[in-house]
């Protein structure tokens, strides 16, 4: 089995806490954005970069 596979050790509140939006992003956050491009909403976005952190990008300040 691929050792790639498996299960992370669950995340500590001071990984949530560092976060600005108070929690680790998911998958279906990211899954989110997707659906809103695809649709009809996002039709006359054209050339944009979406960073989709929860706000670390803009912090740049992690927990040691």
């Amino acid at each position: 089995r691929d050792p790639s596979l498996r299960r992370a050790e669950p995340l500590s509140e001071t990984d949530h806490a560092q976060h600005p939006a108070g929690r680790v992003g998911t998958v279906e956050d990211v899954a989110a954005m997707v659906a809103w491009l695809l649709s009809r909403n996002a039709g006359f976005v054209t050339g944009q970069e979406f960073v989709v952190d929860g706000g670390m990008t803009r912090k740049m300040v992690y927990a040691e």
